[in-house]
């Protein structure tokens, strides 16, 4: 099915209003029942054996010990997996219970069930594996160059994309290079990995879990436990945030093993320690850039070779690996693009999907690149940008048209314009440093940078992507009233908020309940790719328009829903809603897909591989202590086009909580590894943005409308994660003088110690 119109009229707490949340009030008060609060009266606590080493072969697992702790009900190893030990969302790579080999630190080996989670630990700890350690592989450019050990059969790439497009050896007046690195940032949601499995009295069992994508973690679940699909049942629990670390599988097979072997409900809830092992995280990258261009600053050529870490196992490497090449040129025009970037595997923690999904690291580079060409050229960082930006009708370096508004120079211009914040006041709390009193503001320097980025919307690369929806309308009480079933995750983007404000505007009524989502109904498909709102909103949108066809049926002559009334094309009221409904029931569930996509050439990268493109550009404006190496970023604007704000607070929002996480890239966020050895799998040592790292923020929100999307929206939560990274790193640059070319950018960049 393709997007609808919706024939009524703006509905109060519809599409375009900023309705309250519904979970908003118990979150704040602390009241919200996330998944680590599932409780069930006979449960007994599952806990997860991890490998202490990057890489060595098992020789031996003894289980006696623990087996023998009073209180304990099981401990499993990979021989307790009844069904397949493998599992992975593209490639079936990864075990359930390592076998012969582990290779990460962190990879679960054993697993122990007990009445109390500390007589689990204590039990886990008697669990004794004979490791024999092997050497490490831990550079992805040294393993696509074919050194060290092959971790997988064929080899340790995971996937090579390649583009070309236009002249290959082009002539410019104008040439800049440069490396750049990006480290391995965590998703650092707040809430860890947790669930409850509860068996059944058939075989079976019902898991309750935090997740992105239920259905595609039912899939691997069943696999592994060798069951036939109705046996597997999963409810979303109350989920702590994801950014794209809960697509993959934690502790979800696991538990139900335990369920199933116990015959007891099992609750798992991960430590902060251990969810930093137990999910994947931002692939590191290192980018080697060239850049040629007219005297003028017109690009005439950029080529790029890409090296993204994906750690251990595949997990989502492949599809990252074709955003980072696809987005790898940005939001420009160029008629001569030469890309290639690689994803390989090493030893090194498991990368995956994070918010941005490629095209972070890729803006990092190419952003980097954009300062350094304007530098050569003599002309402003944003003139740059506005020379080369692209727009509707123009190609991407796959040949692939940009087929709707593409405001790149209008939002870079907005930026631009927006009102500079105050001189540096004399209050030492608004220095870099000051806060902790460490500096007087001798030494400070302020500097401002821009930046803009591109990202794609949606599954790519010809995926089937479609979300399931069900939309049930009937007179509840004497008042009419819908009721929404998905499978779609609301892991705190505001996905329930928008399902009811839909669904008000396309049936004009005020009552509008959200069921659990579960697997009882078709796929939603993943939280992530910004498609939630695009995808399951449009899926909502249709199932509402097929209600909305039944019940107008009955008439003879056009007529629309507004506000509980059966209105003529004419204003004519013919009806009360309520009176034509009675004791009918109007119940359509349908599945919705966008427009297709299709595979890349795998010559050329060229192909129509993306559903939509979306937009933002952020300046910042930082002061920084070059003597102590502190950053204090004074300011973070930013322009984005968004199609559509159905909830223009929750557009807000997503810019702003995006923002932030471009920030922690930028100065702070960086999983450290030694060897292939997380060196700080903490809150202490990790960290992140408080409030009082985030500066104010401008905010303008366009909307250009998308003819090809559902009321002409864009997804929102990426972009200002791409674009805030490079834009904090470039006013660093101006204020310093200083090159720099990683992230995140640390005191000792600043002062060379």
């Amino acid at each position: 099915m393709t997007s609808t119109t919706s024939v009524t009229t703006t509905t109060a707490n519809g599409v375009g209003t900023s309705p309250r949340r519904p979970d908003g009030t118990v979150k704040v008060r602390g009241e919200f029942a996330y998944s680590s609060d599932l409780w069930h009266e006979d449960m007994v606590w599952g806990v997860t054996l991890r490998s202490p080493h990057p890489y060595a072969r098992i020789t031996s697992i003894g289980i006696a010990e623990a087996l023998a702790v009073p209180g304990v009900y099981a401990v499993l190893t990979h021989e307790d997996v009844p069904g397949v030990n493998r599992y992975g969302l593209e490639h079936t790579d990864q075990p359930v219970l390592a076998s012969d080999v582990v290779r990460y630190q962190g990879e679960p080996v054993a697993l122990v069930a007990a009445d109390h989670p500390e007589t689990a630990r204590r039990a886990m700890k008697r669990i004794v594996v004979s490791y024999e350690e092997l050497e490490p592989v831990t550079d992805s450019e040294a393993a696509v160059a074919g050194e060290g050990a092959s971790l997988h059969e064929g080899g340790n790439v995971v996937r090579h994309v390649k583009i070309r497009r236009g002249p290959q050896d082009p002539a410019a007046d104008v040439v800049v290079s440069g490396v750049y690195e990006v480290g391995m940032q965590d998703q650092a949601f707040l809430g860890p990995e947790s669930g409850l499995a509860v068996p059944d009295t058939e075989g079976g069992v019902d898991l309750y879990v935090a997740t992105q994508w239920l259905h595609v973690d039912q899939q691997q679940i069943v696999a592994a436990l060798g069951l036939p699909v109705e046996k597997v049942r999963l409810t979303l629990g109350g989920v702590g945030g994801a950014f794209g670390g809960r697509e993959d599988l934690s502790m979800q097979v696991h538990a139900c093993l335990l369920a199933l072997h116990t015959g007891k409900p099992v609750k798992m809830v991960y430590n902060r320690e251990e969810s930093f092992y137990g999910h994947v995280h931002r692939h590191p990258a290192k980018m080697y850039y060239e850049h040629g261009a007219t005297r003028d600053g017109r690009l005439v050529y950029v080529k790029a070779r890409l090296f993204l870490d994906g750690g251990a196992y595949a997990s989502s490497t492949g599809a990252v690996v074709a955003n980072a090449a696809t987005l790898g040129v940005g939001p420009y025009k160029v008629d001569s693009a030469s890309v290639d970037c690689w994803g390989t595997y090493t030893n090194n923690p498991p990368c995956g999907a994070m918010r941005g999904f490629g095209a972070v690291q890729a803006a990092f580079g190419y952003e980097s690149q954009m300062d350094k060409l304007a530098s050569a050229c003599g002309l402003d960082p944003v003139e740059i940008r506005v020379r080369n930006a692209m727009g509707e009708g123009d190609l991407m370096p796959t040949g692939q048209i940009v087929d709707s508004e593409a405001p790149v120079a209008e939002l870079l211009d907005r930026v631009r314009e927006m009102p500079m914040p105050p001189d540096r006041p004399f209050d030492l709390r608004h220095m870099p440093g000051g806060v902790s009193n460490t500096t007087h503001g001798e030494g400070v320097v302020r500097g401002v940078g821009y930046a803009v980025g591109i990202k794609n919307v949606c599954f790519s690369e010809g995926f089937d992507d479609y979300s399931t929806a069900r939309v049930r309308l009937q007179l509840v009480g004497g008042e009419p009233a819908a009721t929404v079933h998905t499978a779609a995750c609301e892991v705190g983007q505001g996905l329930v908020t928008i399902m009811q404000q839909i669904v008000r505007t396309e049936l004009g009524v005020d009552q509008v309940t959200v069921l659990p989502m579960d697997t009882s109904i078709g796929n939603g498909g993943s939280t992530s790719a910004s498609r939630q709102t695009y995808v399951t909103g449009g899926a909502v949108q249709a199932a509402c328009a097929a209600v909305r066809a039944r019940l107008l049926s009955r008439f003879d002559r056009k007529v629309r829903v507004v506000g509980g009334k059966l209105v003529a094309a004419d204003g004519e009221v013919l009806a009360d809603l309520v009176d034509v409904l009675g004791d009918d029931v109007f119940d359509e569930t349908v599945e919705w897909r966008h427009r297709p996509t299709t595979a890349l050439d795998p010559e050329t990268g060229q192909g129509t591989a993306h559903v939509q493109y979306a937009f933002a550009a952020h300046r910042a404006v930082v002061d920084v202590d070059t003597e102590l190496g502190l950053v204090k970023v004074v300011a973070l604007d930013c322009a984005q086009d968004v199609g559509k704000a159905l909830n223009p607070q929750a557009v807000l929002g997503q810019i702003q909580g995006g923002s932030a996480q471009g920030l922690g890239l930028a100065v702070m966020e960086e999983i450290q590894t030694s060897g292939g050895k997380i060196r700080n799998p903490s809150f202490t040592d990790y960290l992140i943005p408080t409030v009082l790292d985030m500066p104010p923020m401008t905010i303008d929100v366009l909307e250009r409308p998308d003819p090809h999307a559902p009321y002409g929206l864009r997804g929102v939560g990426e972009p200002p994660t791409i674009s805030s990274t490079p834009a904090i790193v470039a006013a660093i640059r101006a204020a310093t003088g200083l090159a720099l070319t990683r992230v995140p950018v640390r005191p000792e960049h600043l002062t060379g110690t």
